[in-house]
């Protein structure tokens, strides 16, 4: 049976003054509590099955590993919300939030059966198992394995977001808002700032979901993306660390790449103040959520590509990832994303998302780094 936005919100953990260690260490913590790729897909199924198959789970695609992408589709709402998680392989607590919210999507609850009718929700849980099974950020496709799927780049040289050190690609700089881009050698190395190319096959499998939601729908109407920030940040006037930025910008000038007219950024900026307000709950730590750094500028990202093409976008930023925090705080990390992601599927529910005042955005505290005494 799932777990209620209210009893989530309340769930008791204690803040974390700046002046506690935060944990910075690399190297020797443990995954062991997160889930694994098998539990994935077993969790899935069983959740399939339970709902008596009003959540539906299917094979997305496949890493270069040969690990399924799974993918679960559940409601048959107007308004699509699709939410992809772990494109950083250890970045984990979005990946076990997201089951929960299956979980409870599917059950027979009169709420969840309100959100169905409103909303079609299709998520990806873990979209890097390769990575998941690695623990690192960077999927398992090498450069070599990239030349042979496409001959053109013969002699290119390695794309920016390559590391050849462990052999992997940071996935979530691969992706280009024309979802028919064909690699061309000219257009690596790339940088920062410029579009990915769809090399690898985990932004290769988030398009083709994406493409097929668009060519249903018409748009993609939000966008999120699950991820995991470093452990030791805090927000402007707060006297604790942050547990959770959000962010809707990732592009500083949309013309820079061509004619994208469905790009709405208050649309953006509405479904981010959603999930802030969801997690307003007195002086929990659920409250404690900070906005990500606005200069940022990464059309390459998933975020950044499917915003330019009309998407309402938001950026999780959990605290803490597996090398530096361990399963510091699991369950109450966890429990924060489900609730900020039922902030969004309640507000489009109850048709109060389009009221939000865009602006109120501007208002959520700006990430700090740690002031230095």
């Amino acid at each position: 049976m799932g777990i209620s936005c209210a009893a989530l919100v309340s769930a008791p953990a204690a803040a974390q003054p700046l002046t506690a260690h935060c944990g910075t260490e690399t190297g020797g913590t443990s995954v062991e509590g997160f889930i694994s790729h098998e539990e994935v897909g077993r969790s899935l199924h069983q959740i399939e099955y339970t709902s008596g198959g009003k959540v539906a789970v299917d094979v997305a695609g496949y890493t270069n590993q040969g690990r399924e992408i799974w993918s679960a589709r559940v409601g048959e709402g107007d308004t699509v919300v699709l939410i992809q998680s772990q494109i950083h392989g250890n970045e984990m607590n979005g990946t076990a939030a997201l089951i929960e919210v299956l979980r409870t999507l599917g059950n027979n609850s009169a709420r969840s059966a309100q959100i169905r009718e409103e909303v079609t929700v299709v998520a990806v849980p873990q979209l890097n198992g390769d990575g998941a099974e690695l623990d690192r950020r960077q999927n398992a496709t090498t450069w070599d394995d990239v030349a042979g799927e496409f001959p053109q780049l013969a002699g290119a040289q390695p794309a920016w977001n390559y590391n050849s050190r462990v052999g992997g690609f940071d996935v979530n700089r691969d992706f280009n808002p024309n979802l028919d881009y064909v690699p061309q050698a000219g257009d690596f190395p790339g940088n920062s700032a410029s579009v990915g190319w769809y090399v690898t096959p985990e932004a290769q499998t988030s398009r083709d979901v994406y493409r097929a939601l668009e060519q249903e729908f018409g748009t993609v109407d939000v966008f999120v993306d699950l991820h995991n920030q470093a452990p030791c940040y805090t927000g402007e006037g707060m006297d604790d660390y942050t547990t959770l930025s959000i962010s809707g910008r990732f592009i500083a000038d949309p013309e820079q790449h061509g004619n994208w007219p469905k790009f709405d950024y208050d649309a953006s900026r509405r479904v981010n103040v959603a999930v802030y307000d969801a997690l307003q709950s007195g002086n929990a730590p659920q409250s404690k959520v900070t906005l990500y750094p606005q200069d940022t500028n990464l059309p390459g990202t998933a975020l950044g590509a499917f915003a330019l093409r009309g998407s309402a976008t938001v950026l999780f930023e959990t605290r803490g990832q597996t090398q530096s925090w361990g399963q510091k705080q699991n369950g109450m990390l966890n429990k924060q994303i489900e609730v900020g992601l039922f902030g969004i599927l309640d507000t489009v529910t109850d048709g109060t998302l389009d009221d939000i005042d865009p602006q109120r955005y501007e208002s959520i505290p700006e990430r700090r780094n740690i002031p230095q005494g």
